[in-house]
């Protein structure tokens, strides 16, 4: 399946403090297993809190951001994804100006989620569910267009997918537990 962040439409975030772009989603029996998807967070605010569910969170664009509580704090750095429990109350404090994020939220119970950062080359194959999002560079699978920044697949296997022109690929492979 193709997933774009070009054409998705933005949606307020579930606090209503900036907005996200639904890229994918599964769900099993009316409940939601995963969803990934890229937000714009352009303020200082609280983030939006998903209790019982886990979050990977990875900023694709711009200097990043901390996020912070009393007793915690996790610094969201460029390119470095971040795991953390999803139904945690933090604070977002912008670095240096506006930044988009590519996030994953889903159900610790139901799956388990592994992000890796990816470089120019093939892509590994492996015969589990997993999301590939362009950061920047292109992303050749075979038998479609090239596909660019903002732009991923979801696929059940990477045989003959190929990142080229300096490419970053963020990869989650979602394994059951």
């Amino acid at each position: 399946m193709r997933i774009s962040a070009l054409t998705a439409q933005a949606v307020p975030w579930k606090n209503g403090g900036g907005v996200t772009r639904e890229l994918a989603v599964h769900e099993q029996d009316g409940h939601m297993v995963w969803r990934v998807s890229l937000a714009d967070i352009t303020r200082n605010g609280p983030f939006s809190a998903f209790p019982g569910l886990a979050r990977i969170h990875c900023v694709t664009e711009g200097a990043g951001h901390s996020l912070s509580n009393e007793g915690t704090r996790l610094e969201a750095r460029p390119l470095q994804p971040l795991c953390f429990d999803g139904g945690v109350d933090l604070e977002c404090r912008l670095r240096a100006g506006p930044c988009k994020a590519f996030n994953v939220i889903y159900d610790p119970e139901q799956v388990r989620a592994e992000p890796r950062m990816l470089a120019d080359g093939p892509v590994p194959d492996t015969d589990v569910c997993q999301v590939l999002f362009v950061v920047c560079g292109s992303l050749q699978v075979a038998g479609t267009d090239r596909l660019g920044p903002g732009e991923g697949i979801v696929t059940q296997s990477a045989a003959g997918v190929v990142i080229t022109g300096g490419g970053t690929v963020i990869q989650v492979r979602i394994l059951p537990v």
